[in-house]
């Protein structure tokens, strides 16, 4: 090769390592620890750990630590920064290979609605958030509940207001429920967003395909981000991203559907 001759773009050489992107593919489906992505790469701890360095200084990955334990972190994938990453890999390329930066919002009724439970502690802001705009994005398509472990006596006030403000959607006489009146009900996706539900979640079934999105309680926020509404807007705002993201999944798009 030519000293001239240039380089693969970033994401490129970041993704075609093979063990780089069964990480990718990993956390692509949800937010895991490393203990699990070493388990579900069948690799050694510091090797898997190794590449989730590069990932992360690549940007692509992100980590956080978990309420539940904070000895441990859980990685999460930017797909925002993916979708980037894979169009301006494309388009040096060849600029008409540049993809698009956001999924393609669902089209098509799937022949069953999908059944989707949204699981935080206590119920109160993050999944109910994550149940009102599910449900405002699929308009009816996805059937989705939220409920929760220990949950609160009322919704927090500014999960609310923000909801009303930023999206339209009143959710201002719904009320938490617990996890446990769930029992029995068939869902094709249950979504933790809080580290600790995650580890006293009710075993929904087989056919459950279980999903985490390590997301911090905006009503416990801590410096040196903002607390209060600013954290609230912060939360729906990567709920929503993840949700996007979702949508491909529950309803068929044009494409994926056959004639």
């Amino acid at each position: 090769m030519r000293s001239s001759d240039p380089a693969a773009p970033a994401f490129v050489q970041l993704a075609a390592h093979p063990l780089r992107w069964r990480l990718l593919t990993e956390l692509a489906a949800s937010d895991y620890r490393v203990r699990e992505l070493v388990e579900r790469a069948g690799q050694p701890q510091n090797l898997v750990s190794y590449h989730l360095r590069l990932l992360r200084d690549g940007g692509l990955v992100t980590a956080r630590r978990s309420s539940f334990d904070a000895r441990d972190s859980y990685y999460h994938l930017d797909l925002e920064q993916c979708a980037r990453a894979l169009g301006n890999a494309g388009t040096a390329l060849h600029p008409a290979l540049g993809v698009a930066l956001t999924p393609p919002p669902p089209s098509l009724p799937a022949a069953r609605r999908p059944a989707v439970l949204f699981a935080c502690t206590g119920n109160s802001a993050r999944s109910p958030i994550a149940e009102a705009l599910l449900r405002h994005r699929t308009d009816g398509r996805v059937e989705v509940t939220s409920a929760g472990s220990h949950p609160k006596p009322r919704l927090h006030a500014d999960a609310v207001q923000l909801l009303r403000e930023q999206h339209g959607i009143d959710i201002s006489r719904q009320r938490p429920r617990h996890l446990d009146t769930l029992i029995g009900r068939r869902f094709d996706y249950v979504i933790s967003l809080c580290d600790k539900v995650r580890e006293v979640c009710p075993d929904f079934g087989d056919q459950a395909q279980l999903i985490h999105w390590s997301i911090p309680d905006p009503a416990t926020a801590r410096d040196p981000d903002p607390v209060g509404y600013p954290a609230f807007a912060r939360t729906a705002a990567e709920i929503d991203s993840r949700i996007r993201y979702l949508l491909p999944l529950l309803v068929p798009t044009p494409q994926e559907v056959q004639p």
